[in-house]
């Protein structure tokens, strides 16, 4: 890959192969990082061969394989090396054409393959057969001497992984037990999850207690709310609003102290005698005025 960048002004090399870095760094954790770094290398680089391949890996990882396909083709192209082949065989599978991955296990270029590519390329065909239904087909593609052999290489717990997979949907349990555990003995990087396969067939559940102390603690929380909830509900009841409040108060004052009806005529005839006395004096001292004034 440096000797390819070699070809470009040294800043712009240097630009492209970090983001070809960030790339490799990434694409495992964060595929969808890796894929936008890897679109920035390729809108800097796009003659070059590596960063065709890099952007490919990384629309690959994000199930982008329309995409993918068109940039190991170009790679391809450029090189004119065959290594891309399997994994353009199952860009074939990931847009539903298992048939064209079927029909390209057939061309001559598998047999141009190394070791990995050839092993990579039966585990592509054994996808494709079982996408087309075909089981038995997809564990008789697998069963080669890569299989049974007791050396560990760098593509065998994948490869007996696939094996016991395709053993335990045609059924075969205790079959496929024992394969994967021969996976798990060959996966020294976790590259499979054949762990917890075992555990599956196991009956054993893993429970993350992380998430049973967080979900316990929303429980709480919901019910001290509730309890909350209650008490203002209860105080809200036992303490009417003081505008009610005021307008009871009057109507039990008027309820407990009615006047009686002989208690306003009287009030009333006193009221009457008082008004006429008033006016009898006011007379009097009007005449007295009028003399004095005269």
């Amino acid at each position: 890959m440096r000797q390819e960048l070699m070809s470009l002004p040294k800043t712009l090399a240097e630009d492209v192969a970090r983001n070809l870095v960030m790339v490799a760094n990434l694409i495992d954790e964060d595929p969808e990082k890796a894929y936008a770094y890897s679109r920035i290398a390729l809108r800097l680089a796009s003659r070059v061969a590596a960063v065709r391949e890099a952007a490919g890996f990384a629309a690959y990882a994000t199930q982008k394989f329309a995409e993918a396909l068109a940039e190991f083709r170009a790679a391809r192209r450029m090189t004119g090396s065959v290594e891309l082949w399997p994994v353009m065989a199952d860009c074939e599978r990931g847009l539903g054409r298992p048939e064209r991955a079927l029909a390209m296990a057939g061309e001559p270029e598998v047999q141009k393959l190394d070791k990995a590519g050839q092993v990579e390329m039966r585990l592509v065909v054994a996808g494709a057969r079982r996408d087309m239904g075909q089981i038995d087909a997809a564990i008789v593609t697998l069963q080669s001497p890569e299989l049974a052999s007791h050396s560990v290489q760098p593509w065998t717990a994948r490869l007996r992984y696939a094996y016991a997979d395709a053993l335990l949907a045609a059924g075969r349990e205790d079959e496929a037990r024992e394969w994967f555990a021969k996976a798990l003995e060959a996966d020294k990087d976790g590259s499979t999850d054949a762990s917890d396969r075992l555990a599956e067939l196991d009956g054993v559940e893993f429970v993350d207690a992380f998430e049973e102390t967080e979900d316990a603690e929303e429980i709480e929380d919901a019910e001290d709310g509730g309890r909350v909830t209650e008490v203002v509900e209860a105080d809200v009841e036992d303490e009417p609003a003081p505008a009610d409040k005021a307008e009871t108060d009057a109507e039990d004052e008027d309820e407990d102290e009615p006047v009686p009806a002989d208690e306003a005529a009287t009030a009333t005839e006193a009221a009457t005698a008082d008004e006429a006395a008033t006016d009898a004096a006011a007379g009097e001292r009007g005449g007295d005025e009028g003399v004095a004034g005269r």
